[in-house]
C-alpha cells in the first residue's frame, strides 16, 4: 500500500485539558504517512490552547469566537492544509496507537471510499453508562463477523468529525455545510446519495467519551438533537410507556454490563435510571426547539443558543410540498403484483428428485424466535438428509437492513442451527428451485411470483391471522392460506383449519426436540419453582393472564419462586421473581430440570416450548381449548387450564402439591418425547415437499 500524505485538523476553544496529550500521540503517528502536517484552529481560548499547540511545533490558526461553525471552520481546516488525506479530530479525542495507519488503511477497502471513521472509546474514569452505549453503538458499525466495513447507500448513514478522515477530492466535491450542528452527519447523507461509500475501521480509535454531570449531559442532548433536526430533519419519538419501557431496558443493559466486569451496579442504577431518562426527555426537546419560547430554548441549551425559527407561511390557500415517488416499491408491493400479474408459471419437474434444491424463504428474525428455530431445525436436516437448501431472507420492512448475508449466516448457525446453504437477502440473484418454501404469510406472495420453480409449499407455524387486530395484515394473512400452495402444518389443530377454512391440500409435521441437550440435568429440582415463558413481545403468549394466576399463587404461598426467560428485557410480575432473559438451549435444559413447574401459555398454535419442558422431565401448564390438547391430549403430560387466571392457580397449585400428579404427568412427558425429533419432523416435511411437487405437476 503505498503512502498517502495527510493532515490533521483539530478545531479548539478552551481544550488544554487533553490538547497536549491529543498533539502527542498524534506526531507519534508520523511515520504512518509519507507527509503528515497538523493544524489547530483556535477559536478565542482563554486557557494555555495556544500556548500548548506551539510548544508541540504545530501550525496554528486563530479566528474570532463569532467566526466559528462546526461546517465553515473545518472547510477552513481543509482550505488551508494539502494532504490527500483530511483528518479531523475534536479538542478531546486522543488517538490510539496505531490510528492514522488504521485511518489511512481505511482507503484502500474499495476504490469508492471517500471517508473512514473509527470508534470512540471510553476513558478510564468514564461512567459505565457512556461506556456500554459506545461499546454497543460502535460494535454494530462492524462487518460481519468483525472488522472494517464498507457502507454505502442504504447502510449506515452515521459518520462523525470527533474522529474521521477524508480523502480530499470527496471533501472538494460536498464540502462541510454551514449549519450550527452535525455537519458529519449532513455530508454522511450527501456523499452516500452521490455514490461516495464510506469504511468504519475498528482499529482506529481514538479515547473520548463526553461524561458530564446529570444536567449538563441534558443539555447537551437537547443540542445535539435540536442540530439533527436542523441539519438532516430528524425528529426524536417520544411517549411515556415507550420511554419507561426503553429507559428500563438501557437501565438493565447497564446492570449486565457491570456484572459482567465485576463492577457492584448498585452504585450506579440510579444515575443510570436519571441519565436514560434524561436523555429522551431532552432529546424529544431538542428536536422540537423551534416550537419553544427563546426564553426557555436558551435555559435548556448547554451553549445558551437559540434555534433559527421557521419561516413564515405564506398567505393563501396552503401548498403541499412536492415529494418525488418512493425510492423503493411499498413494503406489500408483492400483493398488488400478485392481485395484477397472478402466479410465476411453473416448470416441469425433474425425472430424479432423490436430491432436491428447496429454497426457503424467511421473514426477518431475532434471537429467541421459536418459529424460526422450528424452520432451521427441519432445513438443517434435509441438508443431512442429502438435499440442497438455499436460505432467502425476505425482508420487505428492513428490519435486518445493517446485516450483510455473511452476518445473518453466521448467527442462524449461532443462534439456531448449523446449516450449510448460502444465506441471500432479497431475491437479486434468485436462480429458481425444485420447492419453494413459504415460512410466514409475509413471505407467501413474494413465493408466488418467483420463476423457475418446480413446485411451491408453505410451511404453517401458526395461524398468524389471529396475530393482529382487525387491519390490512390480518386481511393479508388469511388471503395467503388461500394462496396454491401445499401447506405443511405444525399441529392437528392448524391443520384442520387450514384445510377446512381454507381448502387447502394439507399435511402435518410434529415439532422436534435436540435430546441431545434437553434431558433431565444433575441437578435438585426446586419446591415452588415456576418457569415462566414470560414473552411478553409475543401477545399470543398471554403473558398478562399467566401474571394474573401468578399473583394468586403468591398470595396463597409466599415462598413462590418465578424465574421468566424468553423475554430480552424486564418484565413486569407482580411477584418477585428472576429475570433469566433468552438464554441458550443448555441453559434453558438446566432451568427446566431444576424448576417445579412451567408456565407456557398460546393462544393460537401451542409451542415448541412444552416440549423441551417435558423431555427435562418438568411437567407444564397450556390453555385447554385451543391447539395444546389436540397435540398432548386432554389428560397427558401438559396440565390444561380453562381461560382463567384463579382456576389456573388451582392448576399450578395442583402440580406444585400432588407429588403423585406431577409424578404421572412427567414420566407422562418423558414417553411422549422421546419419539419426537427434528429427524422425524424433517422427513415429515420431506414428505410434504413431495406432495408439494406431485400436487404441482398433476
Amino acid at each position: 500500500m503505498s503512502k498517502r500524505s495527510a493532515s490533521v485538523v483539530v478545531p479548539v476553544k478552551d481544550g488544554a485539558r487533553y490538547l497536549g496529550e491529543l498533539l502527542g500521540a498524534v506526531l507519534a503517528q508520523g511515520d504512518a504517512a509519507a507527509a503528515l502536517d497538523v493544524l489547530v484552529i483556535d477559536s478565542g481560548s482563554s486557557d494555555d490552547s495556544v500556548g500548548i499547540a506551539t510548544a508541540h511545533g504545530v501550525r496554528v490558526i486563530e479566528i474570532e469566537p463569532a467566526a466559528f461553525g462546526h461546517g465553515r471552520t473545518r472547510n477552513l481546516g481543509a482550505e488551508t492544509t494539502t494532504g490527500e488525506v483530511i483528518c479531523f479530530l475534536t479538542q478531546d479525542a486522543t488517538p490510539a496507537p496505531g490510528w492514522l495507519a488504521a485511518l489511512l488503511g481505511g482507503f484502500e477497502l474499495a476504490d469508492d471510499v471517500g471517508v473512514v471513521y473509527g470508534p470512540h472509546l471510553a476513558r478510564e474514569d468514564t461512567s459505565p453508562m457512556i461506556a456500554r452505549e459506545l461499546e454497543a453503538f460502535f460494535a454494530t458499525h462492524e462487518a460481519p463477523g468483525g472488522g472494517p466495513a464498507v457502507q454505502r447507500a442504504g447502510d449506515q448513514a452515521f459518520l462523525s468529525n470527533v474522529n474521521a478522515a477524508y480523502r480530499r477530492d470527496c471533501w472538494e466535491a460536498l464540502r462541510f455545510a454551514d449549519v450550527p450542528y452535525s455537519e458529519d452527519q449532513a455530508f454522511a447523507q450527501s456523499m452516500l446519495a452521490q455514490g461516495w461509500a464510506k469504511a468504519y475501521v475498528p482499529a482506529a480509535g481514538v479515547l473520548h467519551a463526553h461524561d458530564y454531570p446529570p444536567v449538563q449531559f441534558m443539555r447537551r442532548y437537547y443540542d445535539e438533537y435540536r442540530g439533527l433536526r436542523t441539519t438532516i430533519g430528524h425528529v426524536e419519538s417520544f411517549g411515556l410507556r415507550s420511554t419507561y419501557r426503553d429507559v428500563r431496558g438501557l437501565v438493565a443493559a447497564d446492570r449486565a454490563w457491570l456484572k459482567e466486569r465485576g463492577i457492584e451496579s448498585r452504585t450506579w442504577t440510579g444515575r443510570s435510571v436519571v441519565h436514560h431518562t434524561g436523555r429522551k426527555v431532552f432529546s424529544a426537546l431538542g428536536s422540537r426547539a423551534h416550537a419553544m419560547p427563546a426564553p426557555i430554548q436558551r435555559r435548556l441549551s448547554l451553549e445558551g443558543t437559540v434555534a433559527a425559527p421557521p419561516a413564515a407561511a405564506p398567505a393563501g390557500p396552503p401548498v403541499g410540498k412536492p415529494i418525488p415517488r418512493a425510492r423503493r416499491p411499498i413494503v406489500w408491493d408483492p400483493v398488488r403484483r400478485y392481485a395484477k400479474e397472478g402466479p410465476a408459471p411453473l416448470i416441469a419437474p425433474r425425472a430424479d428428485t432423490s436430491s432436491l434444491h428447496v429454497a426457503c424463504v424467511i421473514p426477518p428474525f431475532s434471537r429467541g424466535s421459536g418459529g424460526h428455530n422450528s424452520i432451521f431445525q427441519i432445513m438443517s436436516r434435509l441438508e443431512r438428509m442429502g438435499h440442497v437448501v438455499s436460505y432467502w431472507i425476505d425482508d420487505q420492512f428492513s428490519f435486518m437492513a445493517g446485516d450483510r448475508p455473511a452476518r445473518i449466516r453466521r448467527d442462524i448457525r449461532e443462534w439456531f442451527a448449523p446449516i450449510e446453504g448460502p444465506v441471500f437477502k432479497g431475491f437479486d440473484d434468485w436462480y429458481g428451485a425444485d420447492v419453494v418454501v413459504a415460512t410466514g404469510w409475509q413471505t407467501a406472495h413474494p413465493v408466488m411470483l418467483l420463476p423457475d420453480c418446480r413446485g411451491r409449499a408453505y410451511l404453517i407455524h401458526d395461524h398468524e391471522t389471529e396475530f393482529y387486530a382487525t387491519s390490512v395484515e390480518s386481511r393479508f394473512a388469511e388471503s395467503t392460506y388461500a394462496l396454491d400452495m401445499h401447506a405443511i402444518c405444525a399441529s392437528p389443530w392448524l391443520e384442520q383449519i387450514v384445510r377446512e377454512r381454507y381448502g387447502r391440500t394439507t399435511s402435518a409435521f410434529d415439532f422436534g426436540v435436540d435430546h441431545e441437550v434437553y434431558f433431565r440435568r444433575p441437578v435438585k429440582r426446586r419446591h415452588n419453582t415456576i418457569a415462566l415463558y414470560g414473552r411478553d413481545v409475543t401477545a399470543r403468549r398471554a403473558v398478562p393472564l399467566a401474571l394474573m394466576a401468578l399473583q394468586e399463587l403468591s398470595d396463597r404461598r409466599p415462598n413462590l419462586r418465578v424465574l421468566a426467560f424468553g423475554n430480552p428485557e424486564e418484565i413486569d410480575v407482580p411477584v418477585d421473581y428472576e429475570h433469566l432473559g433468552i438464554l441458550t438451549a443448555e441453559e434453558l435444559s438446566w432451568t427446566f430440570s431444576e424448576a417445579t413447574v412451567g408456565l407456557v401459555l398460546s393462544l393460537t398454535n401451542y409451542s415448541l416450548i412444552p416440549q423441551e419442558m417435558l423431555a427435562c422431565g418438568l411437567p407444564c401448564v397450556d390453555l385447554a381449548g385451543i391447539s395444546a390438547e389436540g397435540v398432548f391430549g386432554e389428560d397427558g403430560p401438559v396440565a390444561l387450564s380453562p381461560f382463567d387466571p384463579i382456576a389456573m392457580a388451582d392448576v399450578i397449585e395442583r402440580l406444585l402439591d400432588d407429588e403423585d400428579e406431577w409424578t404421572r404427568r412427567s414420566e407422562a412427558g418423558l414417553k411422549f418425547v422421546a419419539g419426537r425429533t427434528w429427524d422425524r419432523a424433517a422427513e415429515q416435511v420431506e414428505a410434504g415437499l413431495r406432495t408439494a411437487l406431485n400436487h404441482e405437476s398433476n
